[in-house]
């Protein structure tokens, strides 16, 4: 895993009246701080890649649909650098994926609905000087392909 990178199961409680599942408390070991909360979608077979932060640790679930998520390190005083992690999360495999700052990282969905994702960054967005940095998704500088592996 690469290093800094933090995963929390998540639990899902149902019962006749629908379903709970806690995302992030503020007792979590993987908790920091609190920046903001949002949802963003990504819709079906659409890469959403690459951006980092220098700043701001990232703290996604995915609650509807499923994701591909890609991360790669590209950090010079990382002991991972170079490293690629890939993981597959949504209502099929509940995760907290706890990203550190200046870790690339991206997205695509993989099921047939919009996946939905809730973000609780450290750090509030701030539109007049944004902590994101982009890469192109299909760029060659990250040793990544978003294509679908059948076999």
């Amino acid at each position: 895993m690469i290093d800094g990178v933090k995963i929390k199961r998540l639990k899902v409680i149902p019962d006749e009246r629908g379903r709970l599942m806690e995302i992030l408390r503020a007792d979590d070991e993987i908790f920091e701080e609190f920046g903001q909360v949002y949802m963003t979608t990504c819709l079906p077979g659409v890469v959403k890649a690459w951006h980092y932060h220098k700043e701001q640790r990232d703290n996604f679930a995915c609650v509807a649909g499923m994701l591909k998520v890609a991360l790669y390190d590209d950090r010079a005083d990382s002991p991972t650098r170079g490293e690629v992690n890939e993981f597959f999360i949504g209502v099929h495999n509940p995760m907290l994926l706890s990203i550190p700052p200046r870790v690339m990282h991206g997205f695509k969905c993989s099921s047939v609905e919009e996946a939905i994702v809730i973000n609780a960054p450290t750090r509030t967005y701030n539109s007049a000087k944004p902590d994101e940095y982009r890469v192109p998704a299909h760029s060659s500088e990250i040793p990544y392909d978003w294509s679908r592996k059948d076999g």
